[in-house]
């Protein structure tokens, strides 16, 4: 068992959580694996976070919180996101937990819940004050191609994306968010 350290010990279970949720989806792992990784028992986790459901809200808005795509600028947003995304989803990039999380725990109803409000409360919410006054339709679906981009490009390994050259996809992926971000 780990020694008694409040902070040290919850940031340890929420790493845990988060190698497992992403690794197993949200009904692929227990809450006991989950403390045994941690180094505490599952009934340490169950005072800290309440519940696996609990747990995983927790999980869900750490990863949500943390900008892996999404820029500061709109006057360069189109290009930046193009940019950002062809380059977090190149065969060398480091995974993206976010979206494993989210993939590998969305067919659980109440995990799917739990990660909308996630998205729409950090993501899109960030995406919506960036661009104030514009169809709130826009980050949603933004959003939408990050996701699909990202699940055909680096889950599927597509052909077309993984040998086409990369500034072109660059340019057209801009092009995309441009009309999709526009007033």
């Amino acid at each position: 068992m780990r020694p008694r350290n409040a902070a040290a010990t919850r940031e340890a279970i929420l790493a845990s959580a988060l190698e497992a949720f992403t690794r197993a989806g949200y009904d692929g792992v227990g809450v006991r694996e989950i403390a045994e990784a941690a180094g505490v028992t599952a009934m340490l986790v169950n005072r800290y976070f309440g519940s696996k459901e609990g747990l995983f809200a927790e999980v869900v808005e750490a990863a949500m919180a943390e900008r892996t795509v999404l820029t500061g600028d709109p006057a360069t947003l189109a290009a930046d996101l193009a940019a950002s995304l062809v380059r977090r989803t190149a065969p060398e990039a480091a995974r993206l937990d976010p979206f494993l999380l989210m993939l590998r725990s969305a067919p659980n109803p109440r995990a799917a819940d739990i990660l909308r409000a996630g998205i729409e409360r950090h993501v899109e919410k960030h995406l919506t004050d960036l661009l104030p006054g514009r169809d709130p339709a826009g980050p949603a679906l933004a959003l939408s191609v990050i996701a699909g981009f990202w699940v055909m490009r680096t889950l599927l390994g597509s052909t077309a994306l993984a040998h086409a050259d990369e500034a072109v996809v660059v340019a057209k992926l801009e092009k995309v968010f441009e009309v999709l971000l526009a007033e």
